[in-house]
């Protein structure tokens, strides 16, 4: 009877590392002297910056559209544009999904952006020609009266925002990742620039949240709603130029197949004679997964050690039995598989962030509808509009990180970016728990200045809580950003940086749970809880925001034991100079950094 103890080997037959393939618009090999570079992402940026502008325009200005033209009710209008938010950012993962599988970067880019622009097109005629329109009607004098877009109208209605929502959520995740792909992170130079990109692309996402919430907002309030539809169209039309004209500079890494083929496959049942782990002498690639099986030195590390039993076939009679794709997976699947649950916890605690951002798109606007707005004698400052100031503000301050800050650090810490993206994220998290301490403590002094001493106190008094959220957002998304993309995932980066995007819908639905829960638990017999009422002055929006403040400050705490454990298994996955011992269905596998197999 054979023993239940084996060594199984674990080098790979590659010695050297192969960067994946890069071709150029024809399908040709690239060449690093022609294509890539910050050439190249200077178009992919320039197609971030108007396409945030035109969908951050339609976005923020949605439900003034919804109630005044279509004369839906309230609780319709929201629920319409939550609705269109979230199904943006849920539909990153289809585009991420079908760009790392099936069509590629650019070509989902391609596709999606033309149906981005359709839905602003037809979005643009149904709001300017009055037969795709209900009668004009005052909601807010005669909301009796008023007839309800209904049957084809709203139908017309549903179809553009839904065609934008496709569109926009599918280029999302593509934008970062293609102009990411320009660079080769392999070579330290590029992968300098790689960061600089990185801040680049927020840089461009500032300067289109900023034009879209200053400039546009302003043509849709003094020229209409067709007018701002059509300079969004616009807008997205010259997005779709830019990533055009850089077609010739492009490197482009080739679609691998369905993504999720390796991380679906799983050993159903454990092998009750376990010999040795599968793909690690194969000298043929799996071609039918797209996570390479022909990496060099293939490590099985000790984390997630129950997901080992998927890459270890079955003997019958002293011969390896062979077995379905779906039933026996490579070392290589079963590391990337245990890198994908690894960062799931890192995601996880940007979510109480997002939830804190949907706080600023929310109650803080409606602290400035109670505040004084004027800025002259003719001019007061739309109260949405506060929305602007961090990017204002960023626009500077970006580029100075990324001049000065990033050498400084990079100096000290000897890493490419400066600062790692998880301690980049960690700073990140700890700055948005000093938003909601700005914001609690300034709308304290705002109720009592309103209640007792009858005083309206400037609209720039809450601008502190924007601007520490601006930098605390510029630190987080960003190295969220970085964290995702660099995860050595093979042919997933658009995907990875999909699931980032998700992050904003979890922390929105969030929000409106604890908003719910707290008025709940905070209703006494007379059931006026801290948010129940829609005079500010009765509420107590600062109590809520101290709540924000602990529940911000605890996810800081969580964040730096996830970081922490996440650090810890990347430094213990190097099997280099040690033996990790499996059990597997009551066996013990013995493996050792050597070149036999016992």
């Amino acid at each position: 009877m054979e023993s239940s103890r084996r060594q199984v080997d674990l080098k790979g037959e590659k010695s050297g590392a192969e960067e994946t393939t890069t071709v150029d618009w024809r399908g040709k090999p690239s060449d690093p002297l022609k294509h890539g570079g910050m050439r190249a992402a200077a178009f992919v940026l320039g197609l971030q910056g108007f396409e945030i502008m035109a969908i951050a325009a339609v976005g923020n200005n949605l439900i003034t559209y919804v109630i005044n033209e279509m004369h839906f009710s309230l609780s319709k209008a929201a629920n319409t544009v939550t609705n269109f938010i979230g199904t943006v950012f849920i539909l990153a993962l289809l585009g991420g999904y079908l760009s790392d599988s099936y069509l590629g970067c650019f070509w989902t880019m391609l596709i999606f952006a033309f149906v981005e622009l359709s839905g602003f097109i037809l979005l643009s005629v149904q709001a300017h020609l009055p037969q795709l329109k209900p009668p004009q009607c005052n909601m807010l004098t005669d909301s009796e009266n008023c007839v309800e877009a209904k049957g084809f109208k709203a139908l017309i209605f549903f179809i553009a925002l839904y065609l934008v929502a496709l569109g926009s959520g599918c280029v999302k995740p593509n934008m970062i990742a293609h102009g990411a792909d320009q660079f080769n992170q392999d070579d330290q130079k590029q992968s300098k620039k790689l960061s600089r990109y990185f801040n680049a692309a927020y840089f461009a996402f500032s300067m289109g949240e900023l034009i879209a919430l200053t400039a546009l907002v302003y043509v849709q309030t003094h020229s209409g709603m067709d007018v701002g539809f059509g300079v969004s169209t616009a807008s997205m039309a010259m997005g779709l130029i830019s990533l055009i004209s850089g077609t010739v500079f492009y490197r482009n890494k080739p679609p691998q197949g369905s993504i999720l083929t390796p991380i679906a496959q799983r050993k159903q049942v454990c092998p009750s004679d376990p010999r040795m782990l599968h793909a690690i002498h194969s000298k043929e690639p799996n071609t039918d997964n797209p996570i390479s099986d022909t990496s060099p030195n293939p490590q099985l590390t000790p984390r997630f050690r129950f997901l080992n039993k998927a890459c270890i076939k079955t003997i019958q009679d002293g011969n390896s039995k062979k077995e379905s794709s779906w039933r026996l997976c490579t070392v290589n699947q079963v590391e990337q598989v245990k890198i994908l649950m690894s960062v799931v916890p890192i995601f996880a605690c940007t979510i109480v962030f997002n939830a804190i951002l949907a706080q600023l798109q929310t109650f803080s606007v409606q602290q400035g509808n109670s505040m004084n707005t004027q800025l002259t004698h003719s001019f007061h400052i739309p109260p949405a509009s506060l929305q602007a100031i961090p990017y204002i503000m960023l626009i500077f301050i970006v580029p100075l990180y990324d001049a000065f800050f990033v050498p400084f650090a990079r100096s000290i810490t000897g890493h490419d970016s400066g600062i790692t993206p998880l301690q980049r994220i960690g700073v990140g998290l700890f700055l948005a728990t000093f938003s909601m301490i700005s914001a609690a403590l300034m709308e304290y002094k705002r109720r009592e200045s309103a209640v007792k001493s009858h005083e309206i106190l400037s609209i720039f008094w809450i601008t502190p809580q924007f601007l520490i959220f601006g930098i605390s957002e510029m630190f987080t998304a960003v190295g969220l950003i970085e964290f995702f993309y660099k995860q050595s995932l093979k042919g997933m980066q658009s995907f990875l940086t999909a699931i980032t995007y998700c992050s904003f819908s979890f922390g929105f639905f969030l929000s409106s749970l604890l908003v719910s829960l707290v008025n709940k638990v905070t209703s006494g017999s007379s059931g006026d809880g801290w948010l129940s009422d829609n005079d500010l002055n009765k509420d107590r929006l600062d109590l809520f925001y101290w709540f924000l403040r602990v529940l911000s400050f605890l996810n800081f705490f969580n964040y730096l034991f996830w970081a922490r454990w996440y650090s810890n298994n990347r430094s213990s996955s190097t099997l280099q100079d040690s033996n990790v011992t499996l059990k597997v269905a009551g066996d013990d596998i013995n493996v050792y950094p050597s070149n036999d197999v016992v």
